[in-house]
């Protein structure tokens, strides 16, 4: 699929974006050559392709779920300037 001038105008019109005029026919290229990709990417068989969750297809690591810190919230509340009922309180911004 080949764009025009005006089809990137009205394009970048409707995505609010502006371009300059200069670089009107590099942006028609440009996208022309990703549709074109889009069109041969859609031609593909793709009915014994099995669905993956990444490119990579591996395994995730995953670390130990186990307690590393200590609950400390007794300490920071001790020095925050207001606290009521284990909540901070902090001063109103909005009327």
């Amino acid at each position: 699929m080949s764009l025009t001038a005006d089809d990137v105008k009205k394009i970048a019109h409707l995505a609010r974006l502006g371009i300059d005029s200069q670089d009107i026919d590099s942006y028609a290229k440009d996208l022309s050559g990703m549709l074109d990709l889009m069109t041969q990417m859609s031609e593909l068989d793709t009915n014994n392709v099995e669905p993956m969750a990444h490119p990579m297809d591996q395994a995730q690591r995953l670390r130990t779920d186990v307690v590393t810190e200590h609950n400390n919230r007794e300490k920071f509340q001790s020095i925050a300037p207001q606290v009521e009922a284990g909540l901070y309180l902090v001063p109103k911004v909005i009327e």
